[in-house]
């Protein structure tokens, strides 16, 4: 059963297109007009093995916020939409990735109840490019919104901000992998004491 989720989500400020397949082979194909954005959704689809096409058009002409913010929204609901009914998945899933000098350690929960944790190191240069390092937050914050997940990010340490915001992604990305992958010991079987997630 393919485990596919395209979702289009068009506004006065944006027009997002975001097909994810959960099984795919990390085929990226990501299009945001922003730079370092498109950089981070392609370290999510390359290390979470997921197929991934991205394209946003957005009121660049104003700033950054509505492209990413949206973009993350649709990400979290296509997510959502090619878990399915989450029978037979692991369910949880950790990774903590270095990055040189920064560490980050993710851990996930695809439990059908939002909540983010999320820390940095504080006095990250406020720019990568045309990125604003304070959308980092609100990217998870959008995500967990739509995935309806719970999500713990943690950045014990780090200097480069390019390198503080990409390991998250990657760890995030492998965390994500390793939650929605399927237990072949678990096979028709939902992972929650409540039988629903």
């Amino acid at each position: 059963m393919s485990r596919v989720g395209r979702v289009e989500r068009t506004t006065k400020e944006t027009s997002v297109l975001v097909e994810i397949d959960l099984d795919g082979s990390g085929k990226v194909d990501v299009s945001t007009g922003v730079g370092f954005y498109d950089h981070m959704l392609d370290q999510l689809g390359r290390h979470g093995l997921f197929d991934l096409t991205v394209k946003t058009d957005g009121d660049l002409h104003i700033d950054t916020h509505h492209t990413i913010e949206d973009t993350a929204l649709a990400l979290g609901a296509a997510f959502k939409q090619a878990l399915g009914d989450k029978v037979g998945i692991y369910r949880f899933g950790n990774c903590t990735v270095p990055l040189d000098e920064s560490l980050a350690q993710v851990t996930v929960d695809l439990s059908g109840r939002p909540y983010l944790v999320h820390t940095e190191p504080e006095n990250m240069a406020p720019m990568i490019g045309a990125y604003d390092t304070t959308m980092t937050r609100h990217i998870f914050e959008s995500f967990v919104a739509q995935a309806q997940i719970a999500l713990h990010i943690h950045v014990p340490y780090g200097r480069n901000a390019h390198h503080i915001v990409e390991c998250q992604f990657k760890a995030l990305a492998r965390a994500l992998r390793y939650a929605s992958e399927r237990d072949p010991r678990a096979a028709g079987i939902l992972p929650s004491t409540k039988g629903a997630l």
